[in-house]
């Protein structure tokens, strides 16, 4: 910013003996606006593009939206992504802890496990999970089970080994980073009170972790929930697979799959609104002031708030 400094005269270096009174011009950033509308023109044209074409039946879009195997994938998603993300946080903490260990074995065995699941792609765990059958011919647990493993490693079966065993890896290391964060010298004061390794984990570290591992933890469950998109390779009826199904039988293909991105959009904005308040509340104690809710910057932005002097600001 530049400032025009008023000249003053008299002995005090002011009129009146006040000090200089300075008037603050902001500077322009005329490169600001021409980005801005360089940006807001691209945007209308791809709408105006994808609005214009007869290609694309839009009508379909509110037709199917809330059909009834459309609503079950969507359900089916929901469900899937809810247990990996369970398998995966609690194998997840499980691998952490064992990286940490003093034991050798123990921490090379999490070593290996995060290298492997890390390095794979999730599809390729898929296809491998899927196709074991044609290694292993059946499943024989002695007196408790045998089946074909053809019958043994259902779709859903097959979705939940290929997300959650991968996304244990990706906790592990999200836990070990919250677990770290903690200050060792709590955890030499609650031994030198008498409290066990296991104890020390449960009551002082893991809570106070909790503020490290909760925002990524919550990017993971979106990126989780946009993942169950793979498992429609191997058959399970999620959403993307039953929009699918739909487009080719209605020869709506493009405008399932964009009825498929809405529904991913929609599920995607209430898991991220979630997020917001676990991360707010897990801030508590580490922040001065928590970050206001979505409900109270909307009524400050409607409603003015009164300044010292009692007027409207």
């Amino acid at each position: 910013m530049t400032a025009d400094v008023n000249k003053t005269d008299g002995p005090g270096g002011a009129r009146g003996g006040g000090p200089e009174v300075i008037k603050a011009i902001p500077v322009r950033h005329p490169l600001r606006y021409v980005s801005a509308l360089i940006a807001l023109g691209t945007l209308v044209a791809i709408v105006y593009a994808f609005a214009q074409s007869d290609k694309i039946n839009w009508g379909a879009l509110p037709d199917y939206f809330f059909n009834d195997r459309i609503l079950d994938g969507v359900v089916e998603t929901m469900k899937l992504t809810i247990l990996a993300m369970v398998i995966g946080v609690v194998l997840g903490v499980l691998l952490a802890v064992m990286r940490l260990s003093k034991n050798p074995v123990t921490s090379s065995i999490a070593w290996f496990y995060i290298w492997f699941f890390r390095g794979t792609p999730v599809l390729v765990q898929l296809f491998v999970w899927f196709n074991l059958g044609l290694v292993f011919e059946y499943v024989n647990l002695g007196p408790f089970y045998k089946d074909q493993w053809s019958d043994f490693m259902t779709p859903m079966l097959t979705a939940l080994l290929g997300l959650g065993l991968n996304e244990a890896a990706y906790m592990a290391e999200i836990c070990r980073a919250g677990l770290l964060s903690v200050d060792e010298g709590q955890t030499e004061a609650s031994h030198a009170l008498g409290m066990s390794h296991s104890k020390t984990l449960r009551r002082i570290v893991i809570p106070q972790s909790m503020r490290v591992i909760v925002p990524p933890t919550g990017n993971e469950v979106i990126n989780m929930l946009k993942t169950t998109s793979l498992v429609s390779a191997v058959q399970y009826l999620d959403l993307f697979r039953v929009t699918q199904q739909i487009g080719e039988r209605s020869t709506a293909t493009v405008e399932m799959y964009f009825l498929a991105a809405a529904w991913y959009l929609v599920m995607t904005s209430i898991l991220s609104v979630g997020q917001y308040y676990v991360e707010r509340y897990y801030a508590k104690g580490s922040t001065r002031s928590l970050p206001p809710t979505p409900v109270q910057r909307l009524k400050a932005a409607l409603i003015p708030s009164r300044n010292l002097s009692g007027g409207l600001r």
